[in-house]
């Protein structure tokens, strides 16, 4: 009985040690590739999902602001004791000042109806509205202040005074065509959306009143 040559027991331990380090070389690599084939998939699918955000975003606007005016709004709250309808000494207080007031026009967007044939696009527009009027308190400006502790501005008269500086600027920006320019705002706002996502080469958009 021949005894088993250790060289050769060496080679062949090596041969299958070779094997076996690049059939793991080999499942590894196979791993990678279908990993990085599944990020690339994700990827591809990522993007596609991203690019239809654009009609989205147009179905789910709520309000859309078309204009918005910048007002400067003097106010003057004055209060004092008075006694037979004449102001008493030394009980008057008074203050003047002012801040500048944000006004937004524009339209609740679920209000804004549209049918679509095949050669027009028919947009039915509510009145424009005021969205918002805001404070902008670091506009404070104060020009004139005198109080008398015999008769103290109250919390309730001082908001009432900004209450009315309001509704005042709110006025003289509706009677200097904020509204009118709400309306032509929103109709180049609305065509743009449309444009995003049809051809309004094929397409006439016409505004109506809802």
């Amino acid at each position: 009985m021949r005894k088993p040559n250790l060289e050769t027991s060496r080679n062949n331990g090596k041969i299958m040690f070779i094997k076996q380090f690049f059939t793991r070389k080999l499942i590894a690599g196979i791993i990678i590739v279908l990993v990085i084939a599944g990020i690339i998939i994700g990827v591809q699918k990522f993007i596609s999902s991203v690019s239809k955000t654009t009609k989205i975003g147009f179905e789910d606007i709520g309000e859309l602001a078309t204009q918005s005016v910048y007002c400067t709004e003097v106010n003057v709250t004055d209060a004092s004791r008075k006694l037979f309808g004449v102001d008493i000494p030394f009980t008057q207080s008074k203050y003047i000042y002012s801040y500048d007031i944000v006004i937004k026009a524009g339209y609740d967007f679920e209000e804004i109806g549209w049918d679509i044939d095949k050669t027009t696009i028919k947009v039915k527009l509510p009145e424009v509205q005021i969205l918002s009027s805001e404070i902008n308190m670091d506009s404070f400006k104060l020009y004139h202040e005198e109080e008398s502790v015999f008769r103290q501005i109250t919390m309730s008269e001082n908001n009432a005074a900004i209450k009315s500086m309001k509704e005042n600027a709110e006025e003289n920006a509706i009677a200097n065509g904020l509204l009118d320019n709400a309306r032509c705002n929103a109709e180049t706002i609305l065509t743009s959306f449309f444009a995003n996502a049809y051809n309004l080469e094929k397409y006439e958009i016409i505004f109506e009143g809802k």
